[in-house]
């Protein structure tokens, strides 16, 4: 099996797909830089991944593809540029979210089935799995705390502490972009209907159940009481997590290996709670949580699982996960619209203001 640490690195790309049939935005670099010899570079074998950065559900599918070793063409699909409204995305995937996979002929738009289906035909002795044998206890744990961390409504949270950053502490998210955010969810039903698709009658019912389901959304998770209540019920959960753990701790008592949630094997249960540990502490629900001192084996669980590869090149360092979603975003839409003389100065400026003070904060913070 692959340890974490000899995982292949994925080829990220930054620019925008706006055909399926070709690789558009594709560098003549990156074309010759490429061996037309390695298997993965075959049409049978080819792994394409359309994600956005920030999306949950994303990250948890990058993270399954790093831990495993895959070699894997990453494509930003910009959110925040509404390229997942564009007609050609959502032909690829029906009108359903990031992520998508493309590999051979086949298309994934489902989460789930994405995991599932790359567990099930990217096997071998030098590719990690992350679901234990059926039949097993440790199968049965994955099983079990898979469902659990599934289904935790993550976007209710996300939208919840960005509408009300008073039930959060030291949140990542910057006051400015809580109120831009506001605004955007705000007018997002307007926005679609703006939208004009003459000639795409396939793609009406699906952006009219969109804009549905948003507003259901919207109104939900902008109420204190309901983001209070399941904020409550997350406790509960991380309580039997933490249960979970110091039973690891007991079972494997004298055993010189490394625990993790449902053994002493790396599986798809720890890559959840990982990534789940690191969206709260992103929304500022650490402190609540488990950096108050009242969870230690949650904590202890998190510093392990953040020095791991996968996490590090998936996630990085969460002081710049914002910082990470912005740059790119903001030189992709220089190119989609050159802005004028001062536009353009202006954006520059921002950039080497964010970029003084990262330096500055990360200075301070680890120098």
């Amino acid at each position: 099996m692959a340890t974490p640490n000899n995982a292949t690195p994925t080829n990220c790309s930054w620019w925008p797909i706006s055909a399926l049939e070709n690789d558009a935005g594709k560098s003549a670099e990156v074309e010759d830089s490429q061996d037309p010899t390695d298997p993965a570079l075959r049409a049978k074998d080819r792994l394409v991944l359309y994600h956005w950065t920030q999306s949950f559900s994303s990250q948890k599918v990058r993270l399954v593809i790093a831990e495993k070793g895959l070699p894997c063409e990453e494509r930003d699909v910009s959110m925040p540029l509404t390229e997942h409204k564009e007609p050609w995305f959502m032909r690829l995937n029906l009108g359903e979210e990031v992520p998508v996979i493309i590999h051979g002929d086949n298309i994934i738009s489902d989460y789930n089935q994405i995991i599932d289906y790359m567990e099930k035909n990217f096997t071998g002795e030098n590719v990690t799995q992350l679901i234990p044998e059926a039949g097993s206890i440790l199968h049965t744990r994955v099983v079990q705390y898979r469902e659990l961390l599934d289904s935790l409504p993550m976007d209710a949270y996300t939208h919840g502490c960005i509408l009300h950053p008073e039930l959060t502490t030291d949140s990542m998210i910057p006051k400015y972009a809580t109120a831009e955010i506001r605004r955007h969810l705000a007018n997002a039903s307007t926005e679609l209907m703006k939208l004009d698709y003459e000639g795409e009658p396939q793609l009406t019912e699906p952006y009219l159940s969109k804009q549905k389901k948003l507003m259901a959304k919207i109104l939900e998770h902008d109420n204190v009481s309901y983001l209070k209540k399941i904020l409550g019920e997350l406790g509960m959960v991380l309580d039997q997590i933490e249960a979970e753990l110091e039973k690891r701790k007991l079972e494997y008592q004298g055993q010189k290996c490394e625990l993790w949630l449902c053994g002493c094997i790396f599986t798809l249960a720890d890559i959840l709670l990982g990534a789940t540990l690191h969206r709260l502490k992103f929304l500022g629900l650490s402190k609540k949580y488990w950096e108050d001192g009242s969870r230690p084996n949650l904590q202890s669980f998190f510093d392990r699982i953040q020095k791991r590869f996968a996490f590090r090149k998936v996630l990085g360092d969460i002081h710049t996960t914002l910082l990470s979603a912005v740059v790119p975003n903001a030189f992709r839409l220089v190119k989609r619209k050159p802005p004028s003389f001062f536009g353009a100065s202006f954006l520059m400026g921002s950039l080497g203001g964010m970029g003084y003070f990262a330096y500055w904060y990360l200075k301070k913070k680890y120098i």
